[in-house]
């Protein structure tokens, strides 16, 4: 297959999960506005060609383009027929492709961050969120309370102090268990289960 000389544009990567658009559904999305044209965002192609170009099923490829509608990111025109009536492929307008070339039209004002393509440049305030469960660098010696890992003799009193933790857990985890239950148990608690 011939590649065509043109490219079409879409959204950063980056913009496009922080918008909610799972990484594997991402492909698909690039893929199908490949097939768009430039200007108007129109295409037509069968889903199975996306999923053998894409090595996934036709049912994977429905499930990430129905989502990407969800997302606003496709419009699902019209249904096509085929020449003898049936129904073949839908008509897909990928709206980003029909933003960017109503903007490309229009130019960008001076002055304004473009993507170099004459199209404006989406603003990025306040669309990052910090990632939860970043690991910071630690405050004490990193191998407290490891030492067994690097050959060290456990401090006098480690293993009395681990199982005494450890028996207190578990008693939290019985109380929070049993908690609106006591009826179940009598009224003294997990003892008499």
């Amino acid at each position: 297959m011939a590649v065509k000389s043109r490219f079409t544009r879409i959204p950063k990567v980056h913009d496009l999960i922080m918008a909610g658009v799972p990484t594997e559904a991402i492909a698909t999305y690039a893929a199908l506005a490949d097939h768009a044209n430039n200007k108007t965002g129109l295409c037509w192609p069968r889903m199975e060609t996306l999923a053998r170009r894409l090595s996934r099923s036709p049912r994977t490829i429905q499930r990430h383009l129905h989502l990407l509608k969800e997302k606003g990111l496709v419009e699902f025109v019209e249904r096509r027929r085929d020449g003898r009536g049936r129904f073949g492929s839908y008509l897909y307008r990928v709206l980003h492709v029909v933003a960017a070339a109503t903007a490309r039209g229009g130019g960008a004002k001076k002055g304004r961050a473009t993507t170099g393509q004459g199209g404006r440049v989406a603003p990025n305030r306040g669309r990052t969120r910090r990632q939860e469960g970043t690991p910071l660098p630690p405050k004490e010696d990193p191998k407290r309370g490891y030492g067994w890992l690097f050959g060290q003799e456990a401090p006098p009193g480690a293993q009395e102090e681990h199982d005494r933790q450890v028996a207190e857990r578990r008693e939290r985890e019985a109380r929070r268990r049993v908690g609106g239950f006591e009826w179940l148990f009598g009224h003294e608690g997990p003892e008499n289960g």
